[in-house]
């Protein structure tokens, strides 16, 4: 099986090729085909950026009681506080994630769990406030 002595014959020859190049910046372990070229890095900054400009403008035309999940929530739960049937009838607890979600989905688009300064999903405001909902539909329920 020649792919076995194959594969180690590459990376000497890539890895001699990087020391007469002058390129001292390669991590052992990595492979170079997962390297990104300065033009490449800046192309997907570039393309990065566009969409989270254009993220910014997805509910630009939407009334501020409707583009925000707390909002909405309060909403909800005014409902349920008033008129409780009508709210179970309803089956709102299967609605809602529905309802929420393209909400979460663009507070989301520039979110990298990959960074080190990630914020946690649970210290988001999204997630905190359908969390103090659904705390509040608990202890509603509870009484």
């Amino acid at each position: 099986d020649n792919s076995s002595e194959f594969i180690p014959k590459c990376r000497t020859c890539r890895r001699q090729a990087r020391e007469q190049s002058g390129e001292g910046d390669h991590h052992e372990g990595l492979s170079s085909d997962e390297e990104l070229t300065p033009t490449e890095v800046n192309e997907f900054q570039k393309s990065r950026d566009n969409v989270l400009e254009d993220s910014r403008k997805i509910f630009e035309d939407v009334h501020a009681d409707f583009c925000d999940i707390r909002k909405i929530l309060l909403k909800f739960q005014e409902w349920k506080e008033k008129l409780p049937d009508s709210y179970c009838d309803a089956y709102i607890s299967f609605c809602l994630p529905k309802l929420l979600n393209p909400l979460i989905r663009v507070q989301l688009i520039g979110w990298n769990p990959l960074e080190q300064n990630l914020t946690e999903l649970e210290e988001m405001p999204w997630f905190r406030a359908i969390e103090e909902f659904s705390d509040a539909e608990n202890v509603s329920e509870s009484k």
